[in-house]
């Protein structure tokens, strides 16, 4: 899926802010030298700086311009930053080498997976954990749970994210070597059908200081499913 020039335009910002390579205070260029810059119109520009806006990653100064914030935060609010594999992701907000790797089995559901996911308990399902790491260092890990059924999330219609902070589990903790009572940044997510079936859950856990809490809720596709 080619990724849109608005979204491109904020993910370069986006990875720029988080690597600090643009500071909190630093003024943004105007829309005309961006417009410029990249070769489209001001309107395209005007969308990067909305979604920028929307991720907690800048603030605009009436007559001033806009700004980087003083704090990043984990706004998803784009559907095309949904279809994005952790790889891409975490290499918009890094310049330093990310690496993923995944580990998948087969179990029979619990009875909490199994009311998560609106299965008989016994039910076979797919566990997946994703573990990143940046530069070395642990930056995330996640559990997710899907029917045999359903092969990925290409399916769905909404994304249903909680983000809080909390305790992490034992194993997610070990990976981001948490100490005793530590909290983490945990974001709980559903992928719902047009008919609000439940194709996947799953557990993310990032450092606590990694960004900031949200919960909300959005639609990947205005006529499709994700």
């Amino acid at each position: 899926m080619a990724e849109p020039a608005y979204v491109s335009i904020a993910g370069d910002y986006a990875r720029q802010i988080h690597t600090g390579a643009l500071p909190p205070g630093t003024q943004l260029p105007s829309l005309a030298e961006v417009a410029e810059r990249q070769g489209v119109s001001q309107i395209v520009v005007r969308q990067a700086v909305k979604l920028l806006l929307s991720q907690g990653l800048v603030r605009t100064v009436e007559r001033r311009g806009t700004f980087v914030a003083d704090r990043p935060d984990l706004v998803r609010l784009a559907p095309e930053r949904q279809l994005e594999t952790p790889e891409t992701t975490f290499a918009n907000e890094s310049d330093r080498e990310i690496r993923v790797d995944r580990d998948s089995e087969r179990l029979s559901a619990t009875d909490d997976l199994a009311a998560l996911l609106g299965i008989s308990p016994g039910k076979p399902i797919i566990h997946v954990v994703t573990r990143a790491s940046e530069d070395g260092r642990p930056i995330s890990i996640s559990d997710s749970y899907q029917p045999l059924n359903v092969r990925d999330t290409s399916d769905a219609a909404f994304l249903e994210e909680t983000i809080a902070d909390r305790l992490p589990s034992p194993a997610h903790a070990a990976w981001l070597g948490t100490t005793a009572g530590d909290l983490v940044k945990a974001v709980h997510q559903r992928f719902l059908s047009t008919e609000e079936r439940v194709l996947m859950v799953c557990d993310v856990s990032y450092p606590r200081d990694r960004y900031g809490a949200f919960v909300f809720r959005m639609a990947l596709k205005s006529d499709e499913c994700r």
